[in-house]
Order: structure tokens, then C-alpha cells, then sequence
């Protein structure tokens, strides 16, 4: 178990956004001053932002921010009118322009939808008495989780133990977090979020009667972990400012007002998370930042109990703790940048003696205790890697092997200690997600499921590529590519448009995997590309390393060459590349667009982290002192000032042609604040010298995600594919 107590600025994006986008299109955009009834009826020019004076000065830098007052001065509640008004502007020009394209948007939705067995369910599997399973009805926009005796066999009957549609009903936004089953099978401990702040209200349902208890925990935003034999959660929650501090414990029926605090932090860029160890005989209680770690042990029968600390905080030392019969195993970089496994005594919890040895070759990313044996997880080259590894040998290793040269595999939900067969979860851009058990003794794979494409796949159709472009510093970077093998005749003979996707930030790599909603591009001539930057740790821990703080440019730089590279190779031409990023990832896209515009045909940007000088210089917001490690702390450094400067995307925006954008934005997103993508927007109709369109989309309803619902989230990527194709078609 390698648990991470603070959750990544972006990183939920990351892999919620892992997406698609494109475009180009010359359509004249007139401006007009906005007034407060720019949305009271379809506007015939795009909305411009009043600009208002406003200065500050640091490290003796002074900068103007004229769309400063776009920031509502009571967030987290948005109710000034002149925010208001430009943002409902804003979306009214969003329909305006995208009106035309609603037939497309439908095609696109349909043939989407069409790809996607809607009542879809996942293979079963066993903890403890029970198969525990979810399944989506026909047309339902959510889950509904099941599960049936173990006992009963095949004539066992289903249990309903939790309908996500029934509690989604009434509101515009949902979303389940938490779910947690107590070890006796009683109980079900779940927490939902029906505004997309990301600000959970944990319950606790009786699977025997059936029955809600009065226990109503809000404001939750980690995980429900049962403890003291199934009478008590431990849980945390987001303070004021959204930053999870301490863990605490409920007992059930007990007032909340009267749980307790098990671990309090004191340094706010830090947060907390719990969980069990790999029997689930002891409580987990980690701390950490993006680059340091302290863990805490206490008897989970007996969590108010003494605290056993495993090693006291060093800068820049991570690491995480699991146990197995009363022997502590530690992931840690402390001796080698690509991390090693090391175990010590509950006695001396501090003392760690090395079981495997840190590599260059071998970047070890994460670690699963088992009862006969243990797994670890990491990328060999860049390739997914799980291994096999016995505890009385653990330097022999047993890979489980793959049939492709690129890919995506690790284990997936393996909830028992005692096993003999393994759950693994192995797609790539061509073989759709599939489901496995790995049989441990014999070493063989049995597919259990793979993913139903209803309205057809055929993978023959299909081909898929690794290649490396040289960087500008001469860094060779890899990238994953897929495209149909006809793809010359679908254009015609003529370079073919190129999608290029990446994140590039907080470790965070973007697997080679398999994507329905891609096909939409993919069969009308796209080649779609993953280009593994630095800022991920594709290639290892150094690989990420190179794309933070100081080195951050690195990141925009690699991107840029990689588009620059796969035109010279002949995969696409100038203006005919396409590229999208979402949270990190659309600083990513802001940053590509200042420095090499021409390239692209069109630009998506998810709520992108644009405004980085302004939100990394204020403590007050959510997640910014968390973030200092990552990005840099300009309130201290004025090198980090001078430097964050000189890339931020809404800094830098400068007096010349962009591509069109499309630009998305969620009102009640915690993550990247709405003002971000709205003052950038406003600034590039201010500065930019072309009559490209720019769009910017408020959800005004959710958070850093989008919509929520399957078939609302699957429409906004039909709208988005539609605005690149239209784009592209030059109308």
C-alpha cells in the first residue's frame, strides 16, 4: 500500500482530462463593451472585460493586473454581478458561436454514445464474504454497486447496496467519493458532492436493514476507514481552505462535535490521508507534501491508542509504510532518486534495512504486500513493469509479461491479503481496457472481460507507434502514437491533421492507453499523440524532476518540439497539428500558444493554471502552499518570482496571431480558480492581433472536472471534437 496524503494540485484533472482536442478557423470577431444585459439576448460580438487599474509590487517588481477584479473578493462564494455578468457573457458567446456546429456536436455525441454498452458492469471480485460489483442501467447517467453471499453461489441473490442515480436526483452536479464496506459486512460508509467544490458529506448506510443512521459527517475530502472491530471512521476533513490537516475519529452514533482528533498538522502545506496496512491490523496515518513524507502507525483495534512515529520528516524524502506481520516495508527515494524498498522492525521503526536496491534502470513506483508473496510496480525504459517477488528471495524476479510493445498494465483491485490469483488492468492505443486474473502458481493470464465497443472495433484497423523526438537541449523524448493504417487515403494524400495531447507536471505520466471518444478523430484522419515530457516521470523520477521549478520551461519546450518534430517527420503539416491539456496540463497549452503559435490549428485548454505568479503568491487559496515545492514560492524567492514570471501563460500573453481556443472553466472549481481561465481569456481578446475565435465555457455548476453524469461529460467532448473539426475545415 503506497498512500499518498496530499492529493497533487491538478492531478485529478490529469486523468479526468486526459482528452482530445484540435482546430483552425478564421472567423471575424467584433468587439463591444460588455453591459450587464450582454446576456439577456444572443450577442452578435464577443464580450470585452472592463479593464480596472490594479497594481502590486514584490521583490521591487511592480505589475499591472487590469482583470484583477474579476477575482470576486468573497470567493469561495461568487455573487459580485460584475463577475457574474462576464462569465454568463461569456457562455453566451460560447453558444452563439457554437450554435452552428449543433448538428456536428449530435454526430459526434451519437456516434460517442454508440461506442459505449450502456448497461455495462465490471467483472466481480471478492473481499471477504461477498462479490462486490457495479453496473450502469440502460441510459443511466450513473453507477448502481452491488454485491452477493459468497456462499450462495451462482443462485446467491444480488444485493443493491448503493444506487448512485437515486442519490444524483435534484441536483445539477454529483458525484460519489468515498465508499468504504466495514470488515464485518454491516456497514456501508460513503461521502457525495452535489456542487463540484470537492467538499464530500459522509453517511453511513446498514446494508442489513437497509437503513440511513443519523451520522452525517461534512465537509469530508479523504477516504472512510473502518477501525476499532467496525465501530468507529477515520476520516478528514477540508478546512476552510480546502486543506485537509488532521485525521479524525467518529464513533458511530456518537455526536460529530464530540469526534477526535487522532493527528493534527501544523504545516499548511501539508496534508493528511489514512488507511489500513496490507492486514488490515494496523492504521496508516501519513503526512506529506510533494516532495516530503512522515507516517504514523496506531494499532487499528486500538486507534486512540499510542502512535508509533516510522521516521521523523526530512526535506525531500518521501516514503510510505506498509506492514505484514508486524515487519514495516518502506518505498523511499532517501538513498536513490528512483526509489527503493526497504523493511524495519515495529520496534525500530527508523532503522531500515534495504530489500531492493534503488536503479537507473528500474524506476520503482509503488508496492502490494501479499500473504505468499509481494508485487512491485514500476516502468523498465518507460514501460509498465509488475513483477512477482518472493519475500525469502526478493531480488529474484518474476515479470508478468505483456503481448505488446507499448502499453499500459498494473494490478488492479486486489482487496484480499490471501490470494492465489492476481486482478490486473492492461489496455494500450489499440486494445481496448481489459480485465485479467493472473494465476500466481501456474503463471498464466485469463482474460475475464474486455472492454464492449457496441457499434463495432475492428483493432486490425489500427496501428500504433513509439517514437522519440529531439528536444532543443537534445533530450530525446518519447511519444505514443495511434492511427489508422489508411490514413493517407482518408486525407486525400495529404498531410493529415495530428491531435498532441501531454500533461507534464507533478509526476503525473500519461499512460498509452486505449480511448472510444479518440475513434471520433482517429477515423476521420487524425493521428492521435501522447508526448511523454519531462514533468511526468515517464522515463523515472529524473524525468520528472527536469520539468519542475527552475527547469519548468523544459515541460513547454519538449511540447513544442514535439509538434515540430512529428511535422518534419511527415506525420502532419504546419497548422494542422491540434492540442489540448487540462489544469496543469492547460498551463501546458497557454504557454505553447505564447511561444510557438503558428504551429497550431487549434488550441483546448481545461481549466487551465494560467494565472501561476498570481495564485502561487497568494498563501489565502486552497491549495498554494502545498504547491510551492512543485512550482516555486515567489513570496520568498525573487529568483522563483523573476523566473515563474517570465513563463506564466496570462503574464505573457503578448500582441500577437493566436489559434483559435476553447477554453473551459468550472465556477466551483477549488483546483484552478474560474478567474484564471477568465482573465486569461480576457487578456488575449485585449492583446492578441488575429480574428481567430476564442471561446471560454463556464460551467456554472460544477468543478474541476466538468459536468458530471457519463452522457453529460461524453457531450462536452462531442462539443469540443466538433469546435476542432470545425475549426479545421477552415469555414
Amino acid at each position: 500500500m503506497k498512500l499518498v496524503p496530499n492529493p497533487s494540485f491538478a492531478l485529478a484533472a490529469a486523468i479526468s482530462l486526459v482528452a482530445f482536442q484540435p482546430a483552425s478557423a478564421t472567423t471575424q470577431e467584433e468587439s463591444t463593451n460588455l453591459t450587464s444585459e450582454a446576456n439577456q439576448a444572443a450577442p452578435t460580438s464577443p464580450p470585452v472585460a472592463e479593464k480596472r487599474e490594479h497594481t502590486f509590487t514584490h521583490h521591487g517588481i511592480t505589475i499591472s493586473d487590469p482583470y484583477h477584479w474579476l477575482k470576486d473578493q468573497s470567493y469561495p462564494t461568487v455573487d459580485d454581478e460584475d463577475v457574474l455578468d462576464y462569465v454568463k457573457a461569456e457562455n453566451a458567446w460560447f453558444e452563439v458561436k457554437m450554435g452552428p456546429q449543433e448538428a456536428l456536436t449530435e454526430e459526434l455525441f451519437q456516434e460517442m454514445r454508440a461506442r459505449i454498452k450502456e448497461d455495462d458492469s465490471t467483472v466481480p471480485q471478492k473481499d471477504g464474504d461477498y462479490l462486490y460489483w457495479s453496473e450502469f442501467d440502460e441510459g443511466a447517467q450513473y453507477r448502481k454497486h452491488y454485491r452477493k453471499s459468497v456462499a450462495g453461489g451462482d443462485t446467491a441473490e444480488a444485493q443493491l447496496i448503493l444506487d448512485e442515480n437515486e442519490l444524483a436526483e435534484g441536483f445539477e452536479y454529483f458525484r460519489l467519493g468515498a465508499m468504504s464496506v466495514s470488515n464485518n459486512g454491516r456497514y456501508l460508509a460513503y461521502s457525495t458532492d452535489t456542487s463540484g467544490a470537492e467538499r464530500y458529506t459522509a453517511r453511513i448506510k446498514d446494508l442489513e436493514t437497509g437503513e440511513l443512521l443519523a451520522d452525517e459527517i461534512p465537509e469530508t475530502r479523504t477516504g472512510l476507514t473502518w477501525v476499532a472491530n467496525d465501530t468507529a471512521l477515520v476520516y478528514g476533513i477540508a478546512n476552510e481552505n480546502w486543506r485537509t490537516l488532521d485525521a479524525r475519529l467518529h464513533r458511530i452514533g456518537t455526536p460529530v462535535a464530540d469526534d477526535v482528533i487522532l493527528y493534527k498538522e501544523d504545516d499548511e502545506s501539508f496534508g493528511v490521508g489514512t488507511g489500513l496496512s496490507a492486514q488490515e491490523d494496523w492504521l496508516v496515518i501519513a503526512t506529506g507534501d510533494n516532495e516530503t513524507s512522515e507516517v504514523r502507525l496506531v494499532r487499528a483495534d486500538d486507534p486512540t491508542g499510542e502512535q508509533i512515529l516510522v521516521k521523523a520528516r526530512k526535506k525531500g524524502v518521501e516514503y510510505a509504510v506498509d506492514v505484514r506481520e508486524g515487519e514495516l516495508f518502506i518505498w523511499t527515494n532517501d538513498q536513490h532518486i528512483n526509489f527503493r524498498l526497504a523493511k524495519a522492525t515495529i520496534e525500530n521503526p527508523g532503522q531500515w534495512e534495504t530489500v531492493i536496491a534503488g536503479s537507473d534502470e528500474f524506476y520503482l513506483t509503488d508496492f502490494d504486500l501479499f500473504k505468499d508473496f509481494f508485487v512491485t510496480e514500476g516502468r523498465l525504459n518507460g514501460l509498465d513493469q509488475v513483477q512477482l517477488r518472493s519475500y525469502d528471495a526478493p531480488t529474484e524476479v518474476r515479470p508478468i509479461a505483456f503481448p505488446e510493445a507499448s502499453y499500459n498494465a498494473g494490478l488492479s483491485n486486489n482487496p484480499e491479503y490471501d490470494v492465489s490469483k492476481l486482478r490486473l488492468a492492461y489496455e494500450s492505443m489499440v486494445t481496448p481496457d481489459s480485465v485479467y486474473d493472473y494465476d500466481v502458481a501456474g503463471g498464466a493470464l485469463e482474460l475475464l472481460k474486455q472492454q464492449e465497443i457496441p457499434s463495432g472495433y475492428d483493432a486490425s484497423l489500427y496501428t500504433t507507434e513509439r517514437v522519440e523526438i529531439e528536444a532543443r537541449d537534445g533530450t530525446m523524448v518519447p511519444v505514443s502514437i495511434v492511427m489508422r493504417k489508411d490514413r493517407d487515403q482518408i486525407n486525400g494524400g495529404a498531410a493529415g491533421p495530428l491531435h498532441l495531447y501531454a500533461y507534464g507536471a507533478y509526476g503525473y505520466a500519461v499512460p498509452p492507453g486505449f480511448s472510444t471518444t479518440r475513434l471520433s478523430l482517429v477515423d476521420r484522419g487524425f493521428a492521435y499523440a501522447i508526448a511523454h515530457i519531462r514533468g511526468g516521470d515517464d522515463l523515472g523520477r529524473r524525468w520528472y524532476l527536469q520539468g519542475k521549478l527552475n527547469e519548468r520551461t523544459n515541460t513547454f519546450n519538449d511540447f513544442v518540439d514535439v509538434g515540430r518534430g512529428l511535422i518534419a517527420k511527415g506525420y502532419t503539416a504546419e497548422g494542422k497539428v491540434t492540442a489540448s491539456g487540462g489544469s496543469a496540463g492547460g498551463e501546458l497549452m497557454g504557454a505553447i500558444v505564447n511561444q510557438d503559435p503558428s504551429q497550431y490549428g487549434a488550441v483546448v485548454a481545461h481549466v487551465p493554471f494560467v494565472d501561476v505568479l498570481n495564485t502561487m503568491l497568494d498563501d489565502s487559496l486552497p491549495l498554494t502552499p502545498g504547491e510551492w515545492q512543485e512550482w516555486g514560492n515567489p513570496i520568498e524567492s525573487k529568483e522563483a518570482f523573476a523566473y515563474i514570471l517570465h513563463y506564466s501563460p496570462y503574464d505573457q500573453v503578448k500582441a500577437q496571431d493566436y489559434p483559435p481556443l476553447l477554453v473551459t472553466a468550472g465556477l466551483n472549481d477549488p483546483r484552478v480558480t474560474y478567474w484564471e481561465p477568465a482573465k486569461w481569456v480576457a487578456k488575449l481578446r485585449d492583446t492578441k492581433t488575429d480574428d481567430n475565435v476564442l471561446l471560454l465555457k463556464t460551467n456554472m455548476g460544477a468543478g474541476h472536472g466538468g459536468k458530471s453524469g457519463r452522457w453529460n461529460s461524453l457531450y462536452e467532448t462531442a462539443e469540443e471534437f466538433a469546435f476542432i473539426l470545425w475549426q479545421l475545415s477552415g469555414e
